[in-house]
């Protein structure tokens, strides 16, 4: 069985040798809530009481130790920093990052919040206003493949979307009100899906904001943003949160990006996050101009400035509306998890990434629309059951269901006039996910998980073309096993196996002729296999010092790569990474920190080819590194952080690589007491020059220009501050 062969592969890749890094984030208990397992009576005497507390305390409950019938398993809340402790945590590659210390990072770009977790570069290769690029043992995700982002339970990744498979665009998010993100990387986890195969990011809002506070930020390039948020007590448990955010943005451009942000949640909850319910309503609507990656060729003869454009009228514009819900029910027997969602977007992006190369007279820009509405939900229960004598258990069974009714087109343009259209297609694409995984404690000393999942997707693409007009249905069984050994001396060592999968875009599946060429093309399959397995070992020799490392490798049947000329996905040729990561988070003195987490990634692709088996833009190494101190002096708090974007094989025989980067970053600010809070936040401090990313394909400029195969590449901003002032109450 191809299961058993990816079990065994842990023996093999415990001999990969090279540099190792990145997870866990040092623990933080009163900041998350402890999963609260409230009995009958003790819920009756909770009854009819208004929670005044701050959000970090709102669903805090006993420990194990206080809190009898509590079993040594994970945490219903996925949020809770327990998750990812000696003795509960179920792999090496999982963590949870706390609100305060998601605050404590200065992030130039809303998505760059997602960086706290260890190994994962966010980055842009256009305007501000698009999703961001994403990065993670071994992959170039371009905007979310295979890394699996949820807020609120609602997915954040796009199936058949119009700028490319699993796009996931984070520009809805206020960070000030993030109650803190959960990570699982590898495909070792039953309740995940679809796009999970590298990772999985888990987000949430406060049920009431850790206090009100209007907060009002100013910076160079035109940088303007306004955030506020408020929470009241509704009712007889229940409490209000309002938030909204307004956001302005030139950048260093020369056609400067213009990008307007607004945003809005409402959250109405009614009792804990344990027991309880909560209903969200989200509001996002974004503008922008951009510029794109750019020719080195062209800079280097002087045509561009590095931080011109070639299209002046490249950009976009999106809306964002959600609603969702979820119901928690959690007692010493078990916990229930209902999460329900709907979200209506929309996508107008207008890019050209070969100028001239295709037509020399109205240049290459091209329009991708997307607008959809998208609907779905996901039920799971837990029984928690004592065995004979020390033996524990955990059993979760749950469901997931996703539905996206998409209008999706490709039209040739110019100056965003719509000149032809390339095609138009209506989708219907439906899927339900089933699984079920337990967890035993059989000693002391030795916890088993064993999962299953098995999804159903179905798609109906009506096209302009009827011969790219079809549907097509597929199911696949993911298997999942985990071993965890200890603690010994507060240390475990981990073994995880299993299968996993991504999507492809449906247009794909049921294409059979080229809009374009009108060649005949070979479908992609709808469904695509991943394999993955890891070593790993965590430790907390004290509450002050925790460290992980891993080796993992991952198999895909077929890798999913960007296409420059086309501005989207195609599915490739099957693939393998083994890497390793180790990360280290310290108290070193009660108001100092330090953060330290190193990746290193192998690609390549399986086959052999005359192109080669680099697989172009896959991260190789990754290092990031902060020192943060606070309540110095009296309310001085600040730190420094270093990224290290390692260089990356642009074409398959890894003759064309891009270059490194080391951006820093840095912060300093003041607390007057409980009300005031100024800070400074400092990006790219040394003034480094370097890209954001880098891209190698042919293209032609100017007009009437030979076509050049050349490195094209997003510069990275130059050294900017931006001034922070908050007021709370």
């Amino acid at each position: 069985m191809r299961f058993l062969s990816v079990a065994t592969a842990v023996a093999a890749i415990a001999a990969f040798g090279g540099p190792t890094g990145a997870q866990q984030t040092k623990q933080q208990v009163q900041e998350l809530p402890t999963v609260t397992v409230t009995t009958t009576q003790l819920k009756a005497a909770k009854k009819a009481k208004i929670s005044t507390v701050q959000p970090a305390q709102q669903m805090s409950s006993a420990s194990n130790e206080e809190q009898p019938g509590v079993l040594d398993v994970a945490p219903a809340d996925e949020l809770d920093p327990r998750s990812a402790d000696v003795g509960i945590a179920q792999s090496a590659s999982q963590g949870v990052v706390t609100a305060t210390q998601l605050a404590a990072r200065p992030v130039y770009r809303t998505g760059e919040l997602l960086e706290a977790v260890p190994g994962l570069i966010v980055t842009q290769h256009s305007g501000e206003g698009k999703a961001n690029q994403y990065f993670l043992r071994g992959f170039n995700l371009d905007h979310g493949t295979d890394l699996a982002i949820s807020i609120d339970g609602m997915p954040v990744n796009m199936r058949t979307h119009g700028h490319g498979q699993g796009y996931a665009d984070t520009n809805f998010i206020i960070p000030e009100i993030a109650r803190g993100l959960a990570y699982r990387k590898g495909p070792y986890f039953a309740s995940e899906g679809d796009f999970a195969s590298a990772g999985a990011i888990h987000l949430d809002v406060f049920d009431i904001a850790r206090s009100n506070f209007a907060k009002v930020q100013v910076g160079e390039f035109g940088h303007r943003r306004a955030v506020a948020a408020a929470s009241a007590p509704v009712g007889v448990d229940g409490t209000m949160m309002v938030a909204g955010e307004i956001a302005r943005f030139d950048g260093p451009w020369e056609y400067p990006d213009d990008v307007h942000r607004l945003n809005g949640v409402v959250r109405y909850a009614n009792g804990s996050g344990n027991n309880g319910f909560a209903l969200t309503a989200m509001a996002y609507e974004g503008h922008w101009n951009s510029t794109d990656q750019i020719p080195l060729y062209a800079v280097a003869a002087g045509l561009i400035d590095r931080f011109g454009a070639i299209d002046p009228t490249d950009g976009g514009a999106s809306h964002r509306y959600s609603l969702s819900g979820r119901w928690h029910a959690t007692d010493a027997e078990s916990a229930t998890r209902v999460n329900a969602y709907m979200v209506k977007s929309d996508l107008a992006l207008f890019n050209n990434f070969t100028y001239f190369l295709n037509d020399p007279v109205n240049g290459d820009q091209f329009q991708q629309a997307d607008d959809r509405f998208m609907a779905g939900g996901s039920a799971s229960k837990t029984y928690y059951a004592s065995l004979t004598g020390t033996m524990k258990a955990a059993t979760t069974i749950g469901l997931d269901v996703r539905y996206d009714d998409i209008d999706v087109g490709l039209y040739n343009t110019r100056e965003r006039r719509r000149l032809s259209a390339v095609r138009e297609d209506s989708v219907l694409e439906a899927s339900a996910g089933v699984f079920v995984e337990n967890t035993t404690h059989v000693t002391d000393w030795l916890r088993a998980t064993v999962g299953l999942r098995g999804d159903f997707f179905h798609i109906d693409v009506s096209s302009d073309l009827d011969a790219n007009s079809g549907d097509e249905t597929d199911t696949i069984l993911s298997p999942k096993a985990g071993l965890v050994f200890g603690p010994w001396a507060n240390t475990e060592l981990y073994l995880n196996a299993g299968m996993g999968f991504h999507s492809n875009d449906a247009r794909g599946v049921v294409t059979t002729i080229d809009p374009v060429t009108l060649t005949a093309v070979a479908p992609a399959p709808l469904l695509v296999r991943s394999e993955g397995a890891e070593i790993g070992i965590r430790t907390q020799p004290t509450r002050a010092i925790t460290g992980t490392m891993s080796v993992f490798l991952l198999d895909f049947d077929s890798e999913i790569v960007f296409v420059g000329d086309a501005g989207t996905t195609q599915a490739s040729r099957p693939s393998r990474r083994v890497g390793g990561e180790f990360t280290l988070q310290a108290e070193l003195l009660p108001w100092l920190f330090l953060d330290f987490d190193a990746a290193y990634t192998q690609a390549r692709f399986k086959d052999h080819s005359p192109d080669g088996r680099r697989i172009p833009g896959a991260v190789e190494g990754v290092v990031t590194a902060g020192l943060s101190f606070e309540n110095v002096w009296g309310g001085l708090f600040g730190g420094i952080n270093v990224r290290y974007f390692g260089p990356r094989p642009l074409i398959e025989d890894n003759s064309i690589r891009s270059e490194s980067s080391t951006p820093v970053s840095a912060r300093l600010g003041y607390r007057f007491g409980d009300e005031l809070i100024v800070q400074v936040d400092a990006f790219n401090l040394f003034d480094e020059t370097a890209s954001q990313i880098d891209y190698f394909y042919e293209s032609s400029f100017p007009p009437g220009a030979p076509a050049t195969e050349d490195i094209h590449f997003h510069p990275l901003e130059p050294r900017s501050f931006r001034l922070a002032v908050t007021r709370q109450w």
